[in-house]
């Protein structure tokens, strides 16, 4: 039954939804200009880690009057720091449809125990963001990176609102129009939609964020590590390039470098156009094979970036197990790496379709899929 073993293979094979590919261009010796044994406070340190804040601005349009800070641990650090120190003030909406929206929300009623009221929806559904108090603070994911599915717009969000919404951005931002006026706080990480290194986040903090810092202290004691404010003011200089622990500036020449070539492929537009042409590969393959399917419901919350699958076939008898069974045949043949379902979400494939990933390998991917898919039915109907 199996088909015949396809003929092209990926050029890069790297679909992992994080760390993910870095960008087509990428070559170690385009980090030479690193400033390694350097001070991060030196002139040389500060002007690069500017450089990685003004020009994160200037291709997301980040509004001037947002500050934007370089922070430690990756995108939880920077969620985890917001959190600690803006809520508190009025009660919260915790927001999750997927298993990071459900990490926030263990975070803020186990470990802060704030007052605040919980919207879930099952993997492949969204909560109805237009039921929310947004007289309240908001805590969501604008895309459920383990659930393939995506906030459609931010229209729903009041711009006369009382609380402030922070929102986890990591596997949206640099592929995903962001409304700024709705965001009072986003975060996200280099290794996601850029492929830079980790450990180090990004927060993005808007003006009603700022004077929420300056004007309420929460109850809890803050570690240096997460300290955004000094005397009743915010620290300014984090928003310069001053962070508050030591950088890796090998990271931080990686992600220069993951910009510049973000500008060379037409700033946000064109990594927004990368990966809606990446997700369209499997859109055009999932309507050609009744035997997968999207796990997002609606097209509309369609992510187009963490793409999830799920297997459809009746003759499936241990979804779990498959869709393992078919990742490690894909792997084995090298043609795709870490492209299994994260391990809380239900059982499929997990295939990364930000702008660093080349359509062509997506679509040198499609038959291998196929391939796999048949081998394993053949396996499983000769062990029956």
């Amino acid at each position: 039954m199996a088909t015949n073993t396809p003929a092209t293979r990926p050029a890069n094979p790297r679909f992992s939804s994080g760390p993910c590919a870095k960008p087509p261009v990428f070559s170690l010796d385009k980090l030479a200009d690193a400033p390694l044994g350097r001070s991060h406070r030196a002139a040389i340190g500060k002007d690069k880690l500017k450089a990685a804040i003004e020009t994160t601005r200037d291709i997301l349009g980040v509004p001037a009057d947002y500050r934007i800070g370089i922070v430690p641990a990756s995108d939880t650090g920077a969620f985890e720091m917001a959190m600690w120190n803006l809520l508190g003030e009025r009660p919260v909406e915790m927001v999750a449809w997927e298993s990071f929206g459900a990490g926030w929300v263990t975070d803020v009623v186990k470990q802060l125990k704030i007052e605040a009221t919980t919207h879930t929806a099952d993997y492949g559904q969204i909560v109805d963001m237009a039921a929310l108090n947004y007289d309240n603070d908001v805590c969501f994911t604008w895309n459920g990176t383990t659930s393939g599915v995506r906030m459609a717009s931010g229209d729903v969000i009041p711009a006369d609102r009382a609380g402030l919404t922070l929102c986890d951005a990591t596997s949206a931002a640099f592929a995903m129009d962001l409304p700024w006026d709705k965001l009072d706080v986003t975060t996200f990480s280099w290794q996601k939609v850029l492929g830079g290194e980790a450990a180090h986040g990004m927060l993005i903090l808007s003006p009603r964020a700022v004077a929420r810092l300056e004007s309420y202290a929460p109850a809890w004691p803050l570690p240096k590590i997460f300290r955004l404010t000094k005397g009743g003011k915010l620290i300014d200089g984090i928003f310069r390039g001053e962070t508050i622990n030591t950088p890796s500036m090998l990271a931080v020449e990686d992600y220069l470098q993951a910009l510049d070539w973000a500008q060379s492929v037409g700033g946000l537009d064109g990594l927004i156009a990368r990966a809606n042409a990446n997700t369209a590969v499997i859109e055009r393959f999932v309507d050609s094979h009744d035997w997968i399917d999207f796990l997002a419901v609606d097209p509309a919350t369609r992510s187009n970036t963490s793409v999830c699958l799920k297997f459809t076939d009746a003759r499936i008898a241990d979804g779990a197990g498959f869709a393992k069974a078919v990742a490690k045949r894909l792997d084995a043949e090298g043609v795709a790496f870490d492209i299994g379902a994260y391990r809380d979400a239900p059982a499929g494939l997990r295939i990364w379709c930000g702008g660093t990933v080349e359509t062509a390998d997506l679509e040198a991917l499609m038959p291998w899929l196929n391939w796999a898919f048949e081998a394993e039915i053949a396996a499983q109907l000769a062990a029956a």
